[in-house]
């Protein structure tokens, strides 16, 4: 793909993605601590080896499963025994997902020929953004309507409106340009879109807001590892009930204040050229005084789980927020990388996760593609280690095949894990470290937007 290779297209998976081996996989290898509950196939037509599963939120009952080729909608009221409740046909790259009491905003990070859930790839430019759809009946979703944003909407992050946006939702949509410009994506490219969506009147969303976040053109790329320059952020993660946001901006990593969510402000900017290739998501602890980056080295692409990449490239980079106010700095304070090395034919590298609501201890899960599920402890950010794991192996012994987990999060006791060929897994934690996270319960869950639990 010419414009964003990271934004994985349906043709570069098709590439990446061949014929997957006949041999069964082998056995899940877990740590005694972890128990394997559950798997729902991907099903039709969400099971092609080009139409990965992405990312997760949770409503209620309810988890929303984004995949190239549309989204499911999974009912886990019983997550020994979860179920398909739907399965919506909207193709478009990523389409990661976000809700919002009944609705459900999709993100749509490649030119199509309309904004319709019948539209096909339009690489030369067309339509790219946020589709809205109303899933009240989770049986029976039904799409509301779409907003147009620059260079499109890789992933968003949703913002709950106070005082007088009380009745609104914000959606901060990133997105970002390399290489060749197309319609509506040119540089210089250095903001986000803010999505205002009033939840009574979703048909009336549109942008209110579209800041600058780096007017000096950010990270200028080609030093060190880092792989290009920034133009655009790859995502963005709030913290509301501490006026914070995190990005992971490529090159760069931000931490901002968004009190006034119209406008939000950079308060400082890190950058990690020796290892760091490009920035791609970020975790506060709960207390917010620590974040944790992610490096997609590879693209999520390579095996860069490897004894040959070492333990601080592909990683977390743990970062201590120092200072009050505007005086507020970000000071690195060690790495976190999968401790199991993974073979030549499995993709990995560090990706999405979340934070447990555990009392006094900073604990995350998180996703590594082929490398599984890790979950580790960071409550020491110099001397971060794991706890569990969960780790299918590779999809083929003889073939990089695009595979394992794209995103896992910890949801009211359990650990959902959306595998991007294998589809939705459940998995429980028994540890007594992690055990005052069954304390807390959420009636809605979007990863990017930390919700204040009961220790933070």
């Amino acid at each position: 793909m010419s414009r964003r290779p990271i934004a994985l297209s349906a043709a570069v998976l098709l590439a990446l993605t061949t014929a997957m081996a006949t041999a069964p996989p082998e056995p899940p290898s877990m740590s005694a601590n972890i128990r394997h509950l559950a798997n729902v196939p991907k099903q039709p037509p969400f099971d092609g080896m080009s139409t990965p599963t992405t990312d997760l939120a949770f409503t209620g009952r309810h988890a929303i499963a984004g995949n190239f080729a549309g989204f499911t909608v999974y009912d886990i009221g019983d997550p020994r025994r979860p179920k398909t409740a739907a399965r919506v046909l909207c193709p478009g790259a990523q389409n990661d997902v976000s809700v919002s009491g009944s609705l459900l905003f999709l993100s749509t990070d490649e030119p199509r020929s309309d904004d319709s859930c019948a539209s096909t790839p339009s690489p030369a430019g067309g339509w790219e953004g946020i589709k809205i759809f109303d899933i009240g009946d989770p049986a029976n979703p039904r799409y509301v309507r779409s907003i147009a944003t620059p260079c499109g909407s890789h992933t968003n992050t949703l913002v709950p409106g106070r005082g007088r946006h009380r009745g609104s939702v914000f959606l901060y949509v990133s997105s970002y340009l390399i290489g060749q410009e197309t319609n509506g994506c040119a540089a210089p490219h250095d903001k986000i879109s803010i999505i205002e969506v009033p939840l009574g009147r979703p048909e009336q969303a549109a942008i209110v807001a579209e800041p600058v976040l780096f007017p000096d053109g950010g990270n200028p790329g080609g030093t060190g590892s880092t792989w290009y320059p920034t133009t655009g952020c790859h995502d963005l993660t709030a913290y509301p009930a501490k006026n914070l946001m995190a990005g992971a901006c490529m090159g760069d990593g931000l931490l901002m204040d968004i009190a006034d969510p119209l406008r939000p402000r950079v308060i400082t900017r890190v950058q990690d050229t020796e290892n760091f290739a490009f920035w791609h998501s970020a975790v506060f602890n709960q207390r917010g005084d620590t974040v944790v980056f992610g490096d997609e080295l590879g693209g999520g692409f390579a095996p860069t789980c490897t004894a040959a990449t070492g333990a601080t490239r592909g990683a977390n980079a743990i970062y201590s927020i120092t200072g009050y106010g505007d005086q507020r700095t970000l000071v690195k304070r060690g790495y976190y990388k999968l401790p199991r090395e993974q073979g030549q034919t499995e993709n990995c590298v560090a990706h999405y996760g979340s934070i447990m609501p555990v009392l006094g201890r900073d604990i995350m899960v998180q996703a590594w593609y082929q490398g599984g599920v890790s979950v580790w402890e960071f409550t020491d950010p110099r001397r971060p280690r794991e706890i569990a794991h969960f780790d299918r192996g590779p999809l083929s012994p003889t073939q990089l095949i695009l595979g394992g987990a794209w995103s896992a999060y910890y949801y009211n006791g359990f650990i959902y894990v959306a595998d991007t060929q294998l589809g939705l897994d459940v998995l429980e934690l028994g540890d007594p470290r992690t055990r005052s996270a069954g304390l807390t319960r959420y009636r809605e869950f979007n990863p990017q937007t930390q919700p204040a639990g009961l220790f933070g």
